[in-house]
């Protein structure tokens, strides 16, 4: 099984850049899309588009149009999906969704961003200890997760391609990385690093500076899973020759 998270920023623009044929040619079963930035009613034609590779489509868009939002497209057709996590200050940014399948579930989260400012970064602390407390609920009935996003947080000074002039920025920042490291010593393997211990693997770069030919990113966007589920992880990978977006797509294969 093959699945896939991908912060495509804005799911309009990236179909203008061919995302359509490069969804088919990975043959994946399960994507979680982040920040897709539009409602359904607003592009028909592509769901439609989406559909005929054979894929069910569950949308959670924003309140605020053409902004935020999350989605998940499967070949498998889910027992149930939840949409949102009863936090209306998150569930009006259509941050959260999952699909249940029988023994395992699959979530699409898009973290909040602070790099706009300290009402922002507030926002994003908030919304990591609730997220903690709403996973940790969560696991009780779902004990097989997989959380796919951009959780907006480099992990370690491996993750980043400058530690050191970035200790102080949004997404890098001590209690945003202990967070992280809480997080997966809750009970949650960072699938990527399971395989994968070299340095200089992101999946997001500035658009500026030429950032991304030179490889001065961010590994941001992650697929983690309950670490009950580690036998059954087969592979875990980065895509940076899929350019649709400012960041690029994770997978991970599972022995499904």
């Amino acid at each position: 099984m093959k699945i896939i998270s991908y912060n495509v920023n804005g799911i309009r623009s990236a179909m203008n850049k061919n995302w359509l044929a490069w969804l088919q040619a990975t043959r994946a079963d399960i994507v979680c899309l982040q920040e897709v930035k539009a409602e359904p009613g607003q592009i028909p034609e592509q769901l439609q588009l989406i559909e005929s590779l054979g894929y069910h489509v569950f949308w959670n868009p924003a309140v605020k149009k053409g902004y935020s939002g999350t989605a998940i497209l499967s070949k498998i057709q889910p027992e149930q999906v939840e949409y949102g996590c009863n936090m209306e200050i998150y569930d009006c940014e259509g941050r959260i969704m999952r699909a249940d399948y029988g023994d395992f579930s699959v979530m699409s989260v898009y973290f909040p961003s602070g790099s706009s400012g300290e009402h922002r970064q507030a926002f994003k602390f908030r919304f990591l200890d609730d997220f903690q407390e709403y996973v940790n609920r969560l696991k009780w009935e779902c004990p097989n997760l997989i959380i796919g996003g951009d959780y907006n947080i480099c992990h370690r000074p491996i993750d980043i391609h400058n530690p050191k002039s970035n200790a102080n920025s949004s997404g890098f920042l001590p209690q945003e990385r202990q967070w992280m490291e809480d997080f997966f010593n809750s009970g949650f393997t960072d699938t990527f690093r399971y395989f994968n211990p070299d340095p200089h693997h992101y999946t997001w770069w500035s658009y500026r500076a030429n950032a991304r030919t030179r490889n001065l990113g961010w590994r941001i966007d992650y697929l983690s899973a309950s670490s009950e589920m580690n036998d059954l992880l087969k592979r875990a990978a980065i895509l940076p020759e899929a350019r649709h977006s400012d960041h690029c797509p994770v997978l991970l294969e599972l022995k499904y």
